[in-house]
């Protein structure tokens, strides 16, 4: 199966109150594609850091980066941000929603960046609500939704330009049990039935034996894999 992200020897390091804080530390981690994987481990293991290197959010201080063929090594200004449109959805935590837009109007923006019309970002919007169940909550702001709601539209902004990858970093943390079992079942089913690579960071055990594969992190080294499903 071909590889869709490969970390190697990768390191980073951060200064805080003028120490250097070695978050990652001569990493090497490979996902296939379309596989769905799971980081864990302690606050502070480097699991987000994992997340935005591999995102184009940050760059590694040594080491490969290298992303649907692509090495981030370099990648900087307009080609990182289009490499980034056009190859990563992001979910995280807080949902990031504007709360004066619609929830179509939410999932529209990140396609303001790609060369579409209006009518085509509004039919790819549509079509990414449909697909996480949303499509009666077009004309619906962040107000009028559930928090499971909100995070479901989340997600569809984050697949409207129909990516390869999708990174979430902690997207069940604020949710009840039942809307946190809808999201990973969607994430599930998007990496299932769409053929997307997804690695989702997270705390909670019950969350990560939705996945495939869980990867453990501590002091910036891979500790440990495991089969989520054994």
């Amino acid at each position: 199966m071909e590889t869709m992200i490969r970390l190697s020897g990768v390191t980073k390091s951060y200064r805080r109150a003028g120490e250097t804080l070695r978050v990652l530390d001569h990493l090497d981690l490979e996902v296939e594609s379309g596989r769905f994987l799971a980081l864990m481990g302690p606050s502070g293991s480097g699991k987000t850091t994992l997340l935005n290197l591999v995102g184009g959010l940050d760059h590694a201080d040594s080491g490969e980066v290298i992303v649907a063929g692509r090495s981030l090594d370099g990648l900087e200004g307009a080609e990182l941000s289009r490499w980034r449109a056009e190859t990563v959805g992001f979910v995280f935590q807080q949902f990031n929603l504007l709360s004066v837009l619609t929830a179509q109007e939410n999932v529209e923006l990140p396609l303001l960046l790609a060369p579409l019309s209006r009518k085509r970002r509004r039919d790819q919007a549509r079509h990414a609500l449909d697909l996480v169940g949303l499509g009666d909550r077009l004309h619906h702001r962040p107000g009028q939704l559930s928090g499971g709601q909100e995070q479901r539209v989340a997600i569809a902004r984050a697949i409207a330009t129909d990516p390869q990858v999708i990174l979430a970093d902690e997207p069940t943390g604020d949710l009840d049990r039942a809307s946190a079992d809808q999201v990973l079942e969607l994430l599930d089913r998007l990496h299932r039935e769409l053929g997307k690579t997804v690695i989702v960071v997270t705390h909670d055990p019950l969350a990560a034996k939705r996945s495939e594969r869980i990867v453990h992190l501590d002091k910036g080294k891979l500790v440990r894999t495991e089969d989520a499903r054994a």
